[in-house]
């Protein structure tokens, strides 16, 4: 069964170390707290106190801060701020970034950051791109621009041959100048071409989900080599999405998610198969799963086997698609102007082939279906 084959080789895990009862860790991890914030705030104790005033640490992050990073005056620090607020960044994404990287206190902002944020923005990027790119990803800003972001940046745009698909692939995963290409990379492409995944195929997975070829190649591996295992065609594009799937989650979430789908009635064998259907069903979440699940079978009344024969409805928005169109159908149905609605018809259909589709049957109702998603939208604005 598909379900004992991630079981027993796909999701093998580590071994837990066990710590001998003897052993009162909280006791030790107290104490060595105490002693480090003593030690470092009498040898550095600008660098705490300015920590703590300035950027809001508590006095235990400052002390243990101030391990990685030292100045006796303010003027570099502050001239970080200065520097990022010129650039766009907010406070909160200014503390954000130095407290995932407090080395960036003492760099000098003109001769490290300056280059960096430039070449970014001359290849294309907005400051709001920017802004959110290095915010989420800070270790970017401590590699080297001439050793690593300008070769990786080159690399890509020679692979996809489109300075644009390269810009879009940054803009999806950040992190990616953060790993060695030599070394992660061009290794993992090999991996998927000698099993014979087309090049086109390997640089759409590159273009819209590059972190499993960025993984360690053992990793990498096993997931081909189960999803080969599983009957997937290397050539075909399904194949990718598996890889996908299977390489966003560990063991124990991805058991979770078959105790999910058991939960709502589906049997190993409808799991299997809408797997095999539809692959990223396996990669929406367990909260995403129960919501969407609990909305069509418990609210709309429609049965579980039905859901699992289309199960890449669990993909879909719920807020922007599921709720608002389901909705809809219930009123269409139960004034008579339609005798039944098929899922795939309701849900997987263009917004703008859905709305011709009713636009003179049921205005009055197309009406109210606009509103609910216009307010949907403004909703979402506001969170």
């Amino acid at each position: 069964m598909f379900y004992s084959i991630f079981r027993t080789s796909f999701l093998h895990g580590r071994q837990a170390m066990a710590c001998p009862q003897s052993f009162n860790l909280s006791m030790i991890k107290k104490s060595t707290t105490l002693r480090c914030f003593s030690n470092t705030s009498n040898q550095n104790s600008f660098t705490v106190s300015y920590l703590m005033n300035k950027c809001g640490f508590t006095p235990e992050f400052a002390s243990f801060a101030s391990k990685y990073v030292h100045f006796e005056t303010p003027e570099r620090p502050d001239s970080l701020f200065a520097f990022l607020e010129n650039h766009g960044f907010s406070k909160t994404q200014i503390l954000n970034l130095i407290k995932r990287r407090p080395r960036l206190l003492i760099y000098d902002t003109e001769k490290t950051l300056l280059p960096k944020l430039e070449f970014f923005y001359s290849i294309g990027f907005s400051r709001p791109e920017l802004t959110k790119i290095l915010t989420s990803y800070p270790a970017v800003l401590i590699c080297s621009l001439k050793k690593q972001i300008i070769p990786s940046f080159n690399l890509l745009r020679n692979l996809f041959q489109s300075d644009d698909k390269a810009i879009k692939t940054i803009k999806r995963y950040g992190a990616i100048f953060v790993y060695e290409f030599e070394r992660n990379l061009i290794p993992n492409m090999n991996v998927l071409r000698g099993i014979g995944v087309p090049e086109s195929n390997i640089l759409m997975l590159l273009n819209h989900q590059p972190r499993p070829l960025l993984y360690d190649q053992v990793r990498l591996k096993e997931i081909v080599e189960e999803v080969k295992r599983m009957g997937f065609d290397s050539s075909t594009k399904k194949f990718i999405d598996v890889v996908i799937a299977l390489s966003s989650m560990s063991k124990s979430t991805l058991e979770k998610k078959f105790d999910v789908y058991r939960r709502w009635g589906w049997s190993d064998q409808e799991i299997h198969e809408a797997f095999q259907r539809y692959p990223m069903c396996m990669a929406v979440s367990e909260d995403k799963i129960m919501a969407v699940m609990d909305f069509l079978v418990n609210k709309m009344g429609y049965s579980s086997t039905l859901v699992a024969k289309q199960s890449s409805i669990l993909r879909q928005s719920l807020e922007k698609r599921i709720v608002p169109r389901a909705l809809f159908a219930r009123e269409l149905l139960s004034q008579g102007l339609v005798t039944d609605f098929k899922l795939s018809v309701l849900f997987h259909t263009s917004e703008k082939v859905f709305v011709d589709r009713f636009k003179n049957k049921a205005p009055d109702l197309l009406k109210l279906y606009k509103e609910k998603l216009n307010a949907s939208e403004k909703k979402k604005e506001l969170v």
